[in-house]
């Protein structure tokens, strides 16, 4: 399933017959609990991110090691239930001039003087650029901090939770449009494919992607998911979305 706050015309394309079966209502305090327990483990971290790193066909791979220059930041990953089942809320970034201009990512930013640290930093920049008040998210933990080489950013991901869909108020400088996915679409197995891209060196590379209706999530964001999407936490969320197929 998935929501375009922009455009409520039906995906192109879109084939007609019975709706595909629905995986069952999630127990959100089973889930919260489960979650939170993840997080407090050992994460999988770097071998987690390979499964969905671009690789490029020659020359060196990826930079994973952050340059001593790189500038802090954070993204919030927020789940909020909606009818029984649980949902992820990324962004369309605005066409500016930039290297992650037009990606599809998580809300977040760098860190500012004024923040005491960095779940603040993502709570902030979800509020500025979505409009989702901090007050209004529970912090359940962090992910793997990951290295972003063509900005040169550090990003630590943040996981939150709502119980309710929150109310969107997307900020139209940072903000092309809201994307509302359902996780079970990012648990779907037929949803992660690969396609060669150029990169910014213009070298070619094997990239794995979300393929979420016509949409491709790649990159840092595919990375920090394919991390998440690894947890215990979401293994019968993900055995349940397979079942539903």
């Amino acid at each position: 399933m998935w929501r375009n706050q922009m455009e409520n015309s039906p995906d192109r394309g879109e084939k007609t017959g019975p709706p595909p079966a629905q995986p069952p209502p999630v127990d959100p305090a089973e889930f919260l609990a489960a979650l939170r327990a993840d997080l407090n483990a050992p994460l999988p971290g770097r071998a987690a991110h390979a499964r969905m790193a671009p690789r490029p066909q020659v020359g060196p791979p990826r930079a994973e090691d952050p340059r001593a220059d790189a500038r802090q930041g954070a993204v919030l990953a927020l789940f909020y239930l909606h009818k029984g089942r649980l949902w992820l809320p990324f962004i369309l970034r605005a066409t500016y001039n930039g290297v992650h201009s037009g990606q599809i990512s998580f809300p977040g930013g760098g860190l500012e003087p004024h923040d005491d640290n960095l779940i603040e930093t993502a709570l902030r920049e979800t509020h500025e650029e979505i409009g989702v008040p901090p007050a209004s998210i529970q912090v359940l933990g962090e992910l793997s901090p990951i290295y972003i080489a063509p900005s040169n950013f550090l990003v630590q991901p943040v996981i939150g939770f709502t119980s309710d869909r929150p109310t969107f108020h997307l900020d139209p400088y940072e903000v092309a449009e809201l994307m509302e996915v359902e996780l079970a679409d990012l648990l779907n197995p037929r949803n992660q494919r690969q396609e060669v891209r150029p990169l910014r060196d213009e070298r070619l590379a094997d990239v794995p992607y979300f393929a979420i209706h016509e949409r491709a999530i790649w990159g840092a964001t595919a990375m920090i998911l394919a991390e998440l999407t690894a947890l215990p936490a979401l293994r019968p969320l993900r055995n349940a979305a397979q079942q539903a197929q």
